[in-house]
């Protein structure tokens, strides 16, 4: 089993920036890749960045050139680096890990971020 706790979200002004992080504890020895997602009130959840095991990486439009993905496998850590944040950045971001083995597929709680304008 896999363990993932998402931290950082909070409220920040239009333009500004935010980091999220994603700690993996458990069996993370068999990642296939890890990712972002973010699901607004009454909408799916939708992927922001995903990160391969061999360290391909794939953004979303909407945030490319504004947010970075990276992962410290020596550190099992996931991060979304957030900058240039919009309103329309608002949302629950998830932190989601694809495993190997079964279950294949883990979740975070979710860490709220909200952007004013």
């Amino acid at each position: 089993q896999v363990q993932l706790e998402e931290s950082g979200g909070g409220l920040v002004q239009a333009g500004g920036a935010l980091r999220l992080s994603c700690a993996a504890s458990g069996r993370t020895g068999d990642v296939l890749g890890m990712s972002w997602y973010r699901s607004t009130p009454g909408g799916q959840r939708s992927l922001v960045a995903h990160i391969r095991d061999d360290g391909d990486i794939k953004y979303h439009n909407s945030v490319k050139g504004r947010f970075t993905i990276s992962r410290d496998s020596a550190k099992n850590t996931l991060s979304l680096q957030m900058n240039e944040l919009k309103p329309e950045d608002t949302a629950v971001y998830y932190c989601w890990l694809g495993s190997r083995q079964e279950p294949y597929s883990y979740w975070g709680q979710g860490t709220q971020v909200t952007v004013s304008s």
